[in-house]
């Protein structure tokens, strides 16, 4: 193949652009919310991964949820969920975000998990998680998006790049 040519669909195209664009709002309401500031800063430099942190739900792609979610916060959360355009993704962020954590047992309060409220595309485990965590769910769902299409219900099973369990070091 000669250089300088590249092959490829619209629809490709549109996947990895999303992929590598991702406008991320961040939703720390707990002792997570530390490690999320923490990997947006320039030791861990998410904005090479083309992830980009925003306030604003309405210019957003992504929600990262870190922290523990209560039945108070939750129609709130929910609101700025569907203020969010569509495609949009979410990242729940620490044992709290994924299964209430330790504090659903001690209290009526807190909300087991936000999946409960809210589809959640990748789980971060960990108490509180680690920002390089953080990374490897932005990764995960970078490649989740490369499988999707922009046709309703479509999905492609493409190679990634990412390194697999079992490959080679």
């Amino acid at each position: 193949m000669p250089s300088g040519i590249i092959l490829s669909s619209v629809d490709a195209l549109i996947d990895w652009s999303r992929g590598h664009s991702l406008w991320a709002m961040p939703m720390g309401t707990a002792c997570c919310a530390m490690e999320l500031i923490a990997a947006s800063f320039s030791k861990f430099d998410f904005d090479r991964h083309g992830t980009f942190p925003r306030p604003d739900p309405r210019h957003t792609d992504l929600m990262i949820v870190a922290g523990t979610i209560t039945r108070k916060m939750q129609p709130a959360v929910k609101r700025l969920y569907e203020q969010m355009p569509d495609p949009k993704w979410v990242i729940a962020m620490g044992n709290c975000a994924v299964s209430g954590g330790i504090f659903y047992y001690d209290t009526y309060s807190v909300v087991r998990g936000v999946d409960e409220f809210l589809p959640v595309d990748v789980y971060v485990a960990g108490c509180p998680p680690r920002p390089e965590a953080l990374q490897d769910a932005v990764l995960q769902l970078r490649a989740k998006i490369g499988q999707e299409s922009i046709g309703p219900n479509t999905f492609y099973v493409r190679k990634q790049n990412l390194p697999q369990s079992g490959d080679p070091r």
